[in-house]
């Protein structure tokens, strides 16, 4: 089975600023490029931060409301620092979690939650900025079509776990719902067969009705 990297996924060649980009630069760059984020980097081209949106935002809703309407906001001192900043480094989030390009998705995902961002540069070995992947180009992956997704579970996944009878076993795939019938030898290769369509990309959920001849797992359920 072959997975799409963040190296397939990932925009190239990205938008980036250099660390003493000027505030009004920084905000014409995001506006005409059309992202709502860039990194931030050094003279070697290595990220050392991320301004998205939000960060120059602070500059307008830092200050007092001109109506006096609005109370003057209370700000931590990282925010105060964030609203009166004048160039990108000082506008930065930082220290920045980047991606590798040999990635899977699922590893690229699992960073994002856990470390709560949208979006990753993505590094070489040297740490230099090869490209930028977010939560978008992720969820490309579920645009795989129905057929594709099927002929990699047949050709390669039951292939290699049910040889010599893959046939033993049919596909079914809607909008990336896979749907297995027939029967397999033993019981425990179901969860095996399960598990591995899980890991196709594009798959959206797995359901089988998969009868077995012998269980070989010690449970008590009957063969189908």
């Amino acid at each position: 089975m072959h997975h799409r990297t963040v190296g397939d996924l990932m925009t190239r060649p990205v938008v980036r600023a250099p660390r003493d980009m000027p505030f009004k630069e920084l905000v014409a760059l995001l506006a005409e490029s059309d992202v709502t984020a860039v990194p931030v980097v050094d003279g070697s081209g290595r990220p050392i931060g991320l301004v998205s949106e939000g960060d120059p935002l602070r500059k307008s809703s830092g200050r007092a409301d001109p109506s006096g309407l609005l109370p003057v906001p209370r700000l931590e001192a990282w925010e105060r620092a964030k609203a009166e900043g004048a160039r990108a480094e000082e506008l930065m989030s930082a220290p920045v979690v980047c991606a590798r390009p040999e990635w899977t998705v699922v590893e690229a995902a699992r960073v994002m939650s856990d470390r709560g961002v949208k979006r990753l540069p993505v590094v070489d070995e040297t740490d230099k900025l090869l490209g930028i992947v977010s939560r978008g180009d992720l969820l490309r992956v579920f645009l795989r079509h129905d057929d594709a997704i099927r002929d990699e579970i047949e050709r390669d996944l039951l292939l290699r776990t049910l040889r010599p009878a893959p046939s033993a076993v049919t596909v079914d795939v809607t909008e990336g719902e896979v749907t297995l019938d027939g029967s397999v030898e033993a019981r425990s290769l179901v969860p095996v067969i399960v598990r591995l369509c899980r890991g196709v990309d594009g798959v959206v959920s797995v359901t089988e009705h998969i009868a077995y001849g012998t269980d070989d797992t010690g449970g008590s359920a009957l063969a189908a």
